[in-house]
């Protein structure tokens, strides 16, 4: 293992543009279940999963009711907002913070990335602590828009300040498609990254799986996986090699060699 942390530093700091792509893995270190992992929410709970592929579809076709509905049940994930970032979070803040990591585009919904303070970051399936307008797609912090008191008065969905039209959470349901700017920023970091750091993903959701697949259409473009398990990208030969273990355990150990060699050479 020593030898591809090794190995991981050297590519990182030959890299001219990395990004890292984030999923669940690098969550549950802070308490926050999976969904398909042995212990995950659905593994536990198919029925909710096949409810939750009609989430979206309720939504549109009453949010009113949808909010007044949904507002005060709990997540599936728990409380996230007691959630505090790990190990894992931090490195990749350290990455960028050396001018090496330029990008984050995380599955994650947990706003731990954002907790952590990472700067550079696409939250590809949105921000349970925001909310996001359907027809202009304006973000907005969740505690800025006063959900109890709207549903008190009578007054939910909650509108858009810009635009007037119904404001969803920025989650993105099921069936719902992901949200345009961020599907296209994604695409374009994809594109111009000549390595690609994988860290806690099964690397099984689409259209999020699709990117390393982009990435590796291209030349050159070094794919490092940083997982509990080997995933479809270990298994087909899309990654380049896999540092098998957790990621609060082998992203601190890599900014740890890659600050030894940056420490030598001054």
């Amino acid at each position: 293992m020593e030898e591809l942390i090794e190995r991981a530093a050297t590519d990182l700091l030959r890299a001219k543009y990395p990004i890292a792509l984030t999923g669940a893995g690098i969550s549950t270190e802070s308490g926050i279940p999976d969904f398909r992992g042995p212990n995950g929410v659905w593994t536990k709970n198919p029925a909710a999963e096949r409810r939750a592929y009609q989430t979206y579809y309720q939504f549109l076709a009453n949010p009113r009711r949808f909010w007044e509905e949904t507002l005060d049940l709990p997540g599936n994930l728990g409380d996230l907002a007691q959630a505090e970032p790990n190990p894992g979070h931090r490195a990749l803040v350290t990455l960028e913070a050396m001018g090496i990591l330029q990008c984050i585009i995380t599955q994650n919904i947990d706003n731990l990335h954002r907790k952590a303070g990472s700067r550079r970051l696409l939250e590809y399936h949105g921000n349970t602590c925001r909310l996001r307008c359907l027809a202009c797609g304006t973000r907005y912090e969740r505690d800025e828009a006063a959900l109890q008191q709207l549903k008190t008065d009578g007054k939910l969905p909650p509108l858009c300040p810009e635009c007037g039209e119904t404001l969803k959470s920025d989650v993105v349901f099921f069936n719902e498609p992901i949200p345009a700017d961020v599907a296209s920023q994604s695409e374009t970091e994809a594109a111009r990254c000549d390595l690609m750091l994988i860290c806690g993903t099964s690397a099984s959701v689409y259209p999020f799986a699709s990117l390393p697949l982009s990435a590796r259409r291209r030349p050159g473009v070094k794919i490092i996986e940083v997982n509990a398990e080997p995933t479809p990208l270990t298994r087909e030969n899309i990654s380049d090699y896999l540092l098998q273990g957790k990621t609060g355990e082998l992203l601190p150990k890599i900014v740890a060699a890659l600050q030894k060699r940056q420490s030598s050479r001054l």
